[in-house]
Order: structure tokens, then C-alpha cells, then sequence
């Protein structure tokens, strides 16, 4: 090989390193820069009332790292409160915790991971979060808005009505929701029109009721006088609240009896106490007439 070809090859490798290190120091000049990034949920994470949840909170693109030299410090405001409370501090060996038992893994922080662990969520535990994260000499932070949701749980009963009016009120409840809005709506369906169709005849709604967690309870009564005509008619109470991934609904089959098996019961029952008429009589003849238990000096 040439003096000249070596050189070329010794100045390749030259170039090689030079590149790489190019790279490296770039990356670190970035870093120094102040790009450090933190990803978090979107705008709003919804959890729901009583879970254990985790509020997210990344390093983006972050490989393995040294939590000696970094720090995490989580801070809390409140819907009714307008300053940050600290809710966990991670500084090397110094660590502190709120007394709600808000915690971050130190594993999970060595890749990256500075998500807040909270426990068994109030309501009162809906805010804003922020996620300061320290890797020195970098600092990045970022936020989000923390929604706690219950979802309700409903059903559909027939009132039974002191009085036989002949009128049918059948409710539905739901229970245990949050936040209060709710939206419950009617539909029936009929053999002559089979297809649900929304109705609002007939219909009252109590008011909201707000229990000691701070969950709510609402019923809504669909009042019927139903007829002949309206036997098999199926009425559907559909509920739709922000907790729930698609709506609720409950159906309610009206059964009917005829007039007609109503008269033939009434029927049968005549002809029982008819034919229990005439053998207390015929007995009687038996035992006293004839005999003459009546009749005797």
C-alpha cells in the first residue's frame, strides 16, 4: 500500500471519530440547552372515585438514567384552592411524601419514569397536577387537569300504588354518580311501530339528591294507564353520564290481561262458592232437618 493510500485510510478514520463525536457533543449541547422534555397525559386524565390511579409523567426519549443527579417534585391545586401544594419531592437521597400517600418509583424514575402513584382518589383529589423534573443542569415541567368520575349504577322497577287506580308508575334510578349532570331520556316500542321512539309524556323527575361521599341520586317516573292496546309495549329508560364508555339502557315489558280472563276467572270463582253453597247445605239437610234436630218436642 502507497504512503499515499495509508494516509487516506489514517485520515477515513480520522473523519469517522470526528463525526461521532460531533454527535455526541451535539447531543449534549442540547441537553445543556435546555431541551429536556416531560410527556404527560392529554389536557385531561380521567379516573375514576375511589381507584388507585397513575398520573403520567415521562421523560421523552430518555434511556437509563442516574437519579443521583436528578429530581422529581409533584405539586397539586386544587378546584377550590388557587396555589400548588407539594404533594412528593425525590431529591438523591432525600425523599418526601404528602400525607395522601402520593409516591413515584425510583425504578421506574432510573428509565425515565416520574408518574405519581395515588391512592384510593377522593373527589377532592380533582385538579391540577405538575410534574417538575430536574436532570442536571436541565429542568422541564408539565401539567395536567385531573378529573375523578363515578359512574352511576341504575335500574328499572314497577311502584306497586296503595290505591288500585289502575295506573302503572314505573321509575328509574340511578345512584352513586359524579359529577351531578345526567341525562335520562324515555323511549318505547310497539308491534305497530318497531322502532324505539323517544317520548317525554308522563314523565317526572325528582330532584337531585347528594349523598355524604358526594356522590348523586336522581329517579325519573314514567306514570302509564295503560290499555289493551298497549299490551307487550316495551319502555326503555336510557341513561348517558360522562363516566360511562356508551349509554345505559333498561327495558320494561307491559303484560296485560284480557277482560275476557278476567271475567272467566270471576267465572270460576262463582262457581266455587256455588257448589260450596250446596254442600254445607246438603249436609245441613242430613244432619239436622232430617234427623230432626230442629223438629224434636
Amino acid at each position: 500500500m502507497s504512503k499515499r493510500a495509508a494516509g487516506r485510510v489514517r485520515w477515513g478514520s480520522v473523519w469517522l471519530l470526528w463525526v461521532r463525536m460531533s454527535v455526541l457533543v451535539l447531543e449534549h449541547f442540547q441537553l445543556i440547552a435546555g431541551l429536556l422534555q416531560v410527556e404527560m397525559a392529554e389536557r385531561t386524565q380521567m379516573v375514576f372515585l375511589n381507584e388507585n390511579v397513575t398520573i403520567f409523567c415521562k421523560i421523552a426519549g430518555s434511556a437509563q438514567l442516574d437519579i443521583k443527579s436528578m429530581g422529581i417534585t409533584w405539586f397539586q391545586k386544587t378546584q377550590k384552592s388557587e396555589t400548588y401544594t407539594k404533594l412528593f419531592e425525590y431529591f438523591g437521597n432525600h425523599r418526601e411524601a404528602s400525607q395522601r400517600g402520593a409516591c413515584v418509583s425510583l425504578r421506574s424514575l432510573e428509565m425515565g419514569d416520574a408518574s405519581l402513584q395515588l391512592p384510593g382518589v377522593r373527589l377532592e383529589d380533582a385538579g391540577e397536577y405538575r410534574c417538575e423534573l430536574v436532570v442536571t443542569p436541565q429542568k422541564a415541567q408539565g401539567t395536567v387537569w385531573l378529573e375523578v368520575v363515578a359512574q352511576p349504577v341504575s335500574n328499572l322497577s314497577e311502584q306497586v300504588m296503595v290505591k288500585d287506580s289502575g295506573d302503572k308508575h314505573i321509575l328509574c334510578t340511578s345512584s352513586g354518580f359524579y359529577p351531578e349532570h345526567i341525562n335520562i331520556t324515555w323511549k318505547k316500542w310497539t308491534q305497530s311501530d318497531p322502532h324505539f321512539r323517544e317520548f317525554s309524556k308522563n314523565i317526572t323527575t325528582d330532584h337531585m339528591v347528594k349523598n355524604e361521599d358526594g356522590t348523586f341520586n336522581i329517579t325519573s317516573h314514567l306514570r302509564l294507564k295503560p290499555s289493551l292496546e298497549d299490551n307487550g309495549t316495551i319502555y326503555q329508560c336510557v341513561v348517558w353520564h360522562v363516566s360511562l364508555p356508551t349509554i345505559q339502557s333498561f327495558n320494561f315489558r307491559l303484560i296485560l290481561h284480557p277482560e275476557s280472563e278476567k271475567k272467566t276467572d270471576w267465572f270460576y270463582i262463582g262457581m266455587g262458592v256455588l257448589i260450596i253453597g250446596l254442600i254445607t247445605a246438603y249436609f245441613f239437610y242430613v244432619f239436622f232437618l232430617r234427623k230432626g234436630g230442629f223438629f224434636t218436642a
